[in-house]
């Protein structure tokens, strides 16, 4: 294969994200904010064109509007050197079908594969918090002659039952000898050099074209198959001996801190997109937003700086531990260990605690929210409270996760 070869970037950004309602309930996962002034996919997309590749599809399907249009306003390339970023949603191309799974959205898409021409396929999920070098996994897969090479993560055996696994060869390392969706048997699965870690599926995958191609139309004529990446896919190319695994462990990132280097988490749910959130705030943070090297890319612009009135000891706006997002006012009230999103007003006397907040959100005087995620345009009415009273949240119709932690819906007013 060339040691420069065309790479052509598709990132599966059609989930539904069920387990993420109700913030999912307007919108596609991917198009969930996150950190203030992103979105998850902004993740994905600035590794992709940070590694160097600038020809990128995104596949959308479930709810896509904001997604498409947040892609179509932010992601702009040179037209110049044809570079782009493109949202793609579901066409119907190969009959009378939506996408049927991730493998079939490709398959449904691969007039892209067909216009371009590209000797590698790059495919990435759209709703991942993680930074990732994809050129050096490109790499290690042209280097080892495989046709396909799937990104793994170290993680603790235990968590073998809740991911999908990669079991390398005794021989080879780098070689993929089985792979495991959910098993909950985990004898043997720990790696060679840390018996008490396995390889879990990032989700991302460095195909051959050609072989992509191959393994791609023979899912299609299979009725019995899920048409799924890591269900149908990834075991047909184990099964040939034709599957490599990339350690992430071993990406190196510029400007990655010790501390951050490996992180990658999983927002799939409340809980973990709410803890993601909560790593961003430390004074080391466990996940570094300031990166300078491999910068998060996005497009707010034209904001004005947050703002911080009253003065007064009976009245200080401030904010603590916390990330605020241009566009800010934070009129007399507190904010301590959260993430404000632009647009949100916190006003007088209202307290704002370890809580993620989105964009437009209206805090009115004397309310307190704790422990919740407040979704874009709410309000929060004077002398309410949110995350306080779990039995009350649930009779007013909220959400509670898990973990406690309380989910205002888009633009609903909360009463006092």
């Amino acid at each position: 294969m060339k040691t420069n070869p065309r790479v052509l970037s598709i990132v599966l950004a059609g989930g539904e994200g069920k387990r993420l309602m109700p913030l999912t309930q307007d919108r596609a996962k991917p198009a969930v904010p996150f950190g203030g002034i992103y979105r998850l996919i902004d993740f994905a997309l600035s590794n992709i064109v940070n590694s160097g590749y600038l020809k990128v599809i995104v596949l959308t399907q479930y709810k896509s509007h904001s997604l498409d249009r947040h892609i179509t306003k932010t992601w702009q390339m040179s037209n110049l050197l044809g570079n782009y970023v493109a949202p793609v949603p579901a066409q119907q191309r190969r009959g009378k079908n939506w996408f049927l799974g991730s493998a079939d959205a490709i398959y449904q898409s691969l007039n892209v594969l067909d216009d371009e021409r590209p000797d590698i396929v790059l495919v990435t999920g759209a709703d991942n918090i993680y930074r990732m070098d994809f050129s050096q996994m490109v790499q290690q897969h042209i280097d080892s002659g495989f046709d396909l090479t799937i990104a793994g993560i170290r993680q603790p055996l235990d968590l073998a039952p809740s991911f999908g696994v990669i079991d390398v060869d005794d021989d080879n390392p780098l070689k993929v000898s089985r792979f495991l969706e959910k098993p909950k048997d985990t004898t043997g699965l720990g790696l060679p050099d840390s018996p008490d870690e396995f390889l879990a599926s990032m989700g991302n995958y460095v195909f051959s074209t050609e072989a992509l191609y191959k393994a791609l139309m023979e899912d299609a004529a299979e009725d019995e198959s899920n048409h799924d990446m890591g269900g149908n896919i990834v075991p047909s190319f184990v099964e040939q001996g034709n599957c490599g695994v990339y350690d992430f462990t071993f990406n190196d990132v510029p400007g990655a801190k010790e501390r951050d280097k490996k992180y990658w988490r999983d927002v799939g749910t409340i809980d973990a997109f709410y803890d993601a959130n909560m790593d961003l705030i430390s004074v080391e943070p466990v996940f570094n937003l300031y990166n300078d090297r491999w910068p998060l890319l996005t497009g707010y612009t034209g904001l004005p700086p947050a703002k911080f009135v009253y003065g007064h000891h009976e009245r200080l706006g401030h904010a603590l531990d916390s990330i605020i997002s241009p566009g800010v006012i934070i009129s007399g009230g507190e904010v301590i260990g959260s993430v404000l999103s632009p647009g949100v007003r916190v006003n007088s006397w209202a307290s704002v605690r370890q809580s993620v907040v989105f964009d437009g959100v209206q805090v009115m005087r004397n309310a307190t929210i704790v422990n919740a995620i407040i979704d874009k345009h709410a309000v929060i009415e004077e002398g309410a409270s949110v995350g306080v009273d779990h039995d009350r949240d649930r009779e007013r119709g909220l959400d509670v996760s898990p973990e406690g932690i309380t989910v205002v819906p888009k633009g609903m007013r909360v009463p006092k």
